[in-house]
């Protein structure tokens, strides 16, 4: 790790997210909202719908960490390409850049990119994803200035003082996207997996935040842990919408 390139963790908090996605070149039609509940709908009355992403942070736990290594056993390493791909994913090998990485996956991908500004750092990256294969893809964003100065210059906003490098090794987490995407599949999103991850069809009216959605993404590896005996509730989530004026 201290080898390589290493950014400031972020925190996920939809003042970070939102100014974020505006440096980078996502719409302000668009913007984070808080998920308070993801059962309770007075709760989530605030948030508009589509809800077109979801950006959660994970903790690792013992019973996540066995289901994502028995899950990764099975996959070859990713080798999509193209613009028929029905996701574009990055592989993280930026330090501490999850948080980044996790919004470049909601911003990208699914109705969302349909807001991308022409000229910005986030339609150059995408236009320059789509014919690299992984490797290409993960030095594209390892090499892009514009990438990084984005980050750097959110990474002191937010409730929570930056961490240093070493307590960001300590946190254990992880940021991951879940974006329902033009094929209409829920697609799980996080650099340190072997590649994108389809977690099933999605109807027409089912949006990230409908029950199913939750059930076949943030539900599962949050039964994951309950049924692996353990109560680490280190989760946090932030929802991609419409802004509201």
């Amino acid at each position: 790790m201290a080898e390589k390139k290493c950014f400031t963790v972020l925190e996920n908090h939809p003042e970070v997210m939102n100014a974020l996605a505006t440096e980078l070149g996502l719409s302000q039609d668009l913007q984070f909202y808080d998920v308070y509940s993801l059962d309770e709908p007075e709760l989530l009355a605030h948030i508009p719908r589509p809800v077109h992403a979801l950006l959660v942070i994970i903790p690792l736990t013992d019973a996540w960490d066995r289901d994502r290594r028995a899950e990764d056993s099975t996959m070859a390493d990713y080798c999509g390409s193209g613009d028929q791909e029905p996701v574009i994913w990055f592989k993280q090998t930026i330090g501490h850049a999850c948080g980044s990485i996790g919004l470049l996956h909601c911003s990208i991908n699914g109705p969302a990119s349909q807001f991308i500004i022409p000229g910005s750092t986030l339609e150059k990256l995408r236009a320059e994803a789509i014919p690299l294969k992984m490797a290409g893809r993960a030095q594209m964003l390892y090499d892009s200035q514009a990438f990084e100065d984005a980050h750097r210059s959110v990474a002191t906003l937010g409730d929570t003082a930056p961490l240093t490098i070493e307590q960001g090794h300590k946190l254990g987490q992880h940021f991951v996207a879940f974006v329902k995407a033009d094929d209409g599949h829920l697609w799980e999103l996080e650099g340190s997996r072997k590649g994108p991850l389809d977690r099933g069809l999605l109807g027409d009216d089912e949006d990230v935040l409908s029950p199913r959605a939750l059930e076949l993404g943030l539900k599962r590896v949050m039964n994951i842990e309950k049924t692996g005996g353990g109560s680490d509730l280190r989760f946090s989530c932030i929802a991609l919408a419409a802004r509201t004026h």
